[in-house]
């Protein structure tokens, strides 16, 4: 029989959820331990996406997580469209609601936030694997776990909270029919790239071409993000520096915009674009937050903040139950996260129309690159259309 820890509250997985959620426990005062397969220098490095909406960096601020994003964070309002039809700019802070995105890398408010966990007396357990739950269905669940040190021990608690994402031991622990997973495949591959470059314009730039969608988006002054459509099951190894160059400048086409300040490629890795949502997100006394409910593609970068709301919305709810003995947030949790879950969800789908047509030259092809065209130039000529992205695209 494994060693026994009791704590409150097991969250699993030291992303931007689990550590929000973290964070905002230990400031009602609940006791909570947080277990992370991967080491701290891994989740602390580990580079995701970097928008913040204007509803994500409210909770943060009004939970004191936000003075390294609003110290060090830079507002962004435009973003750009390129292809065949030339370019045009959407000043989505001047539309809709007139709010802007944080530009603020995953790694960075992923260390403010382990920061700030330890700072309130939080207990991470890095380099551990989850190897079991057990109870959840119960008054008292727990979890096993392996250490780096190869040690077994068990954590015990009134609740648990997956935040480990869609591979994860807490998605893994429901029973058969516990929860229906809704998927669905995109049919988009994009190879993420990160360079040590400036960033070569100031709007986030997608560029629409018929070898495929093209990406740029600013992360620091020194880095850039890139994003290139690829085949299924490419290998990222396959794309040199320099092949990956000439392919960005044919699709952001430098000819006609200029050129792309270039820089040694730091990471490249694929990133298939699917979407999963589980309903609903709890079983028992297990509650999933942020992948581990909603996987959501990139296209929108919506990931992170349904993290943040997640993770906002079950705390509060962990915290009536458990300071006030009031369990009706529990009951209620899926209920007041789903219809968010489903709007970013509808909005990425959208996106992933809006910038990815077929290659090549089939009938069919050449028929859905024209209707990808239309939305494109609706977008650029209609106000209602433009308004309706703003509103979207910060997360309202």
């Amino acid at each position: 029989m494994p060693l026994t820890q009791r704590t409150q509250v097991v969250i699993v997985g030291a992303g931007p959820a689990g550590l929000v959620l973290g964070n905002m426990l230990r400031a009602a005062g609940i006791d909570c331990v947080i277990v992370e397969r991967q080491a701290r220098a891994y989740v602390e490095q580990r580079g995701r996406a970097g928008f913040l909406a204007p509803a994500s960096v409210r909770v943060l601020e009004e939970h004191g997580l936000a003075s390294g994003l609003l110290a060090k964070g830079q507002s962004h309002g435009t973003c750009a469209f390129r292809g065949e039809h030339g370019q045009f700019e959407l000043n989505y802070g001047e539309l809709g609601q007139r709010q802007v995105l944080t530009v603020y890398p995953q790694q960075f408010l992923v260390t403010d936030l382990i920061a700030e966990f330890l700072g309130r007396g939080g207990d991470i357990r890095f380099g551990t694997t989850v190897t079991g739950m057990h109870g959840i269905d119960g008054d008292s669940p727990s979890v096993d776990c392996l250490g780096p040190d190869e040690d077994t021990y068990r954590l015990t608690g009134e609740y648990v909270a997956g935040c480990d994402g869609q591979r994860g031991a807490a998605l893994r622990a429901l029973p058969a029919g516990a929860a229906t997973s809704f998927r669905r495949h995109h049919g988009v591959t994009w190879l993420a790239l990160l360079a040590q470059a400036p960033p070569s314009m100031e709007a986030v730039t997608y560029a629409v071409h018929e070898r495929g969608f093209a990406g740029h988006m600013a992360r620091t002054a020194t880095v850039t993000r890139f994003y290139l459509q690829v085949p299924r099951g490419e290998d990222p190894e396959a794309w040199t520096d320099a092949r990956v160059w000439e392919e960005l400048r044919t699709r952001m086409r430098t000819e006609e915009f200029g050129p792309l300040r270039e820089g040694p490629i730091l990471e490249r890795t694929t990133v298939d674009l699917n979407s999963a949502v589980s309903v609903p997100m709890r079983y028992g006394r297990l509650f999933l937050a942020g992948d581990a409910a909603s996987l959501i593609s990139p296209s929108a970068a919506k990931g992170a903040n349904l993290a943040v709301m997640t993770a906002r919305t079950l705390a509060a709810a962990l915290t009536d139950a458990l300071v006030g003995g009031d369990e009706r947030g529990l009951a209620g949790y899926s209920e007041a996260c789903l219809p968010r879950i489903w709007h970013a969800q509808e909005f990425s789908h959208w996106m992933i129309n809006l910038l990815h047509g077929p290659v090549g030259d089939g009938e069919d092809a050449v028929f859905l690159r024209r209707l990808q065209h239309a939305r494109l130039m609706s977008l650029r000529d209609m106000r209602s259309h433009q308004d309706h992205f703003a509103e979207n695209y910060v997360g309202i």
